[in-house]
């Protein structure tokens, strides 16, 4: 019974043991228990247990422990973990034991220390190189459990990991002066790896501004305040005993330019300019310098005037000075990240120094003859004296010796006509001034000329026209100029302008690539609008441009297709069988059609030649037969629209065989032939049949009519008993066609028919089971000897008969009655 109740429940079974297991019992609960012993005499007093008893599962040691794993070695540690038992035996675990054994002993020490309930542990001060295993055991209020399975045998030495690196930063990191930067990243290996920064080399060492921190996993250098100088490759590696990881990053702390190097030189010094120069500065802010900003100032004022802030040389012209005053030059150079401070000049007074003239410029050659030219050339720089006298002289081109044109002098004007020339040689000319400090340096040679009457440029071309165009191109087309200049023309230059721009440009490059009077503009873009022009070119030079009058929009230009047919494309072509057959048609449109040729809107036969010009198409069959006749079909199409004609062809050839070849009525000298008409009549009409008959035994046809329009004949004159073959063909203007032959012999005899009936039937015996019949000859035996008799009989009442048997004779029994 329940402790808290009165009444006793009865176990359901009897026991004959002296024990019992007691089911269906409730956790928790507590319970009271009785026995009473029973005979055939009946039940015998209980016996009670003496108090009460609590219904739980019994308390047992806990299971062994799982998941026992190492989780780090050194040369003298051990790290393990593990997992609590499944069952803890019916109470909490109070603590774990973990036991190790040096390989090579038989006992297991205890190494944990009193009461440790956590699940990992290191054992410490080992000794490098020994092998253990490890257990561990569970402890509750009983005791302690099973040990876990051991570990496999555990040698003591560092665990090895080649080092890894993962950065944060990219190869390249642009900073600003004042700016800070860090570089960071990830690393790990085993044994811990040593970290080293480097910068262009050098370790970098830590100070106000600059920062290491690492950790066992993550690395950072960061710099605060960067200055110009932290401009640098830097470098971190992480290395231990197995190796070693880099990475890498360029470092480049940018900052306006320092000022550029002086003094300021004054190259050149005059009454209304100055030019000056100077060196760039030390440092260019790690950016490369764009531009230099200069200025002047009049040493009486206090403005500073600006004179360009768009140069990147190292000198410049300062123009618009006064004469007489003192300036002050101030140049500053300008990167992206800003301007730098000024580097400001001496001053200089504006005026002039003497010294000889400066070389003219290049002189220009005019008015050549065969014995003179006219040199002239610009007024050089005077160097500060007047120019007195102009020295011209003159040199053949192959020669090394310049000669003066003339001892006389020259001034003051700036060109002469220098006589003398030999015809048909080549010089050049050069020229110097003089002032009264000196001569100066010559000038550049002229170009070449040749000593030879002039020749003039050539009039422009005459009514240049744009004549063709497609999406990407323009035909132009022109008349030769009507004045050569007295020199051949060598040929045109061809100039476009897209409608809008400014510039012209160049369709050839010389004038020798364009000998005739017209030119394909190509790589033009389709849809825009160009303007044209066209210069005639003699050695002289250009002539002045003729202009294509109206502007020319780019793009196909279309016109619908056309046929023009030859006459061999009229609506019915007639062609004889093994002749040519030829059909073409002129063809226009732009662009020019696509030709397509095509019989009965099928791809023509593969044995017609078809060819396609710029003008027309040509299709072509040789050696016709009868199966090239038909409806054939060109179509020229293009983007404007498309067109088809159409011719019928036939090829006159002989006609095909008869069809349908039939005898009938056969008789012993005669026999009726019918057919049918071919079904190709060669495009010209049956004029006649040929029919031949020829006996099985002979090898020689005979004709038996050859003129027959008729489809039928009657062949007569046939020898009784006799086989024989009968073949038809068909004839027109073009000849005779094949034959159809019948497919197997008739024979000449009359026709069958079946005999008459036996005459006189009548029974001569009769037993139970047969009777005796005979009867007479039938008045006709159809044409052939009668070869036997069917007897049937039949019973009273029945409706079918049954045949008995075919006899030959005119009597029979029959039997089985």
């Amino acid at each position: 019974r329940e402790s808290d109740h009165r009444a006793w429940t009865p176990v359901t079974y009897t026991v004959t043991r002296q024990n019992a297991t007691i089911q269906g019992l409730i956790q928790g609960k507590a319970y009271f228990f009785r026995i009473a012993a029973e005979n055939i005499i009946g039940m015998g007093p209980f016996t009670e247990t003496t108090k009460e008893i609590l219904i739980r599962d019994p308390i047992t040691v806990p299971d062994r422990p799982e998941d026992l794993e190492v989780k780090a070695v050194t040369k003298n540690s051990v790290t393990l973990t593990w997992n609590p038992p499944k069952y803890n035996g019916g109470s909490d675990i109070t603590m774990y034991v973990l036991e190790s054994r040096l390989i090579g002993k038989d006992k297991f020490h205890k190494v944990t220390k009193e009461k440790m309930l956590d699940r990992k542990f290191t054992v410490e001060g080992l000794k490098e190189g020994d092998t253990y295993e490890y257990r561990v055991s569970a402890c509750n209020i009983v005791g302690q459990g099973k040990p876990s399975f051991c570990t496999k045998p555990i040698t003591c030495k560092d665990e090895i990991a080649p080092p890894t690196l993962d950065l944060d930063f990219r190869d390249k990191l642009i900073v600003r002066v004042g700016e800070a930067f860090s570089l960071t990243g990830r690393y790990s290996g085993k044994p811990a790896p040593k970290v080293t920064w480097l910068k262009d080399d050098i370790v970098v060492k830590e100070d106000d501004r600059i920062k290491i921190k690492t950790t066992p996993t993550t690395l950072c250098l960061g710099v605060l305040k960067s200055v110009r100088e932290d401009t640098g490759r830097y470098c971190v590696t992480v290395e231990n005993s197995t190796g070693s990881r880099k990475g890498f990053c360029q470092v480049n702390v940018v900052d306006r330019p320092s000022p550029p190097v002086g003094p300021v030189i004054f190259d050149e010094v005059f009454k209304d300019h100055m030019v000056v120069s100077w060196k760039p500065p030390l440092d260019d802010g790690g950016s490369e310098i764009t531009n230099y900003i200069i200025e002047k100032k009049d040493t009486h004022k206090d403005l500073w005037m600006p004179v360009t802030s768009a140069t990147v040389k190292t000198t410049c012209k300062i123009p618009k000075l006064l004469e007489g005053r003192e300036y002050q030059i101030r140049i500053y150079a300008e990167n992206l990240y800003g301007i730098s401070d000024p580097l400001i000049s001496d001053e200089m007074k504006a005026k002039d120094r003497f010294r000889v003239p400066d070389a003219p410029e290049q002189p220009i050659i005019k008015d050549v003859t065969k014995d003179s030219a006219v040199v002239v050339w610009n007024k050089p720089y005077d160097g500060g004296k007047p120019i007195t006298n102009y020295i011209v002289e003159k040199k053949e081109t192959m020669a090394t010796r310049w000669v003066k044109a003339t001892k006389d002098p020259i001034f003051p004007g700036t060109k002469f006509k220098v006589p003398d020339l030999l015809e048909g040689c080549q010089y050049e000319f050069r020229v110097s001034a003089e002032n009264e400090i000196g001569v100066g340096d010559p000038s550049p040679p002229s170009k070449p000329i040749f000593a030879r009457d002039p020749i003039a440029k050539p009039s422009p071309p005459v009514n240049p026209e744009a004549v063709d165009k497609t999406k990407n191109s323009v035909d132009l087309s022109w008349q030769p100029p009507r004045h050569d200049g007295n020199g051949k023309i060598i040929g045109y230059l061809v100039e476009f302008q897209k409608v809008g721009d400014e510039e012209w440009k160049q369709a050839n490059l010389t004038a020798d690539s364009c000998p005739e009077t017209n030119y394909k503009v190509t790589g033009l873009t389709e849809g825009l609008t160009y303007k044209f022009r066209v210069k005639a070119v003699n050695a002289a030079g250009e002539s002045d441009p003729a202009h294509v009058p109206d502007p020319v929009e780019v793009k196909d230009r279309l016109e619908p297709p056309e046929l023009i047919l030859d006459a061999n494309m009229a609506r019915e072509q007639h062609v004889k069988a093994g002749d040519t057959l030829r059909l073409s048609a002129v063809i226009k449109g732009v662009p020019f059609p696509k030709v397509t040729w095509k019989k009965e809107d099928h791809e023509v036969s593969p044995k017609a030649d078809i060819e396609v010009t710029g003008v027309g198409s040509k299709l072509e069959i040789r050696n016709t037969v009868h199966e090239d006749g038909g409806m054939y079909s060109l179509t020229v199409e293009n983007p404007a629209g498309s067109k088809t004609v159409s011719v019928k062809v036939v090829v006159l050839d002989k006609p095909g065989p008869p069809r349908n070849l039939k005898i009938s009525d056969v008789r012993s000298d005669s026999c009726y032939l019918t057919w049918m008409e071919p079904e190709d009549d060669g495009g010209s009409v049956i004029t006649n049949y040929v029919v031949e008959r020829k006996d099985v035994a002979s090898a020689q046809w005979v004709a038996i009519s050859s003129s027959s329009k008729k489809r039928s004949h009657m062949a007569k004159y046939l020898m009784e008993g006799t086989q024989y073959l009968f073949r038809v063909a068909a004839e027109n203007q073009y000849g005779r066609g094949p034959y159809v032959e019948t497919l197997k012999p008739i024979k000449a005899i009359d026709p069958l028919h079946p005999p008459g009936p036996p005459k006189n039937l009548h029974h001569v015996d009769v037993d139970k089971t047969e009777v005796s019949l005979v009867w007479n000859r039938p008045d006709r035996d159809g044409g052939a000897e009668i070869t036997g008799y069917l007897v049937e009989y039949q019973e009273d009442g029945a409706d079918e008969w049954t045949k008995f048997q075919t006899v030959p004779m005119l009597d029979c029994v029959v039997t089985g009655l």
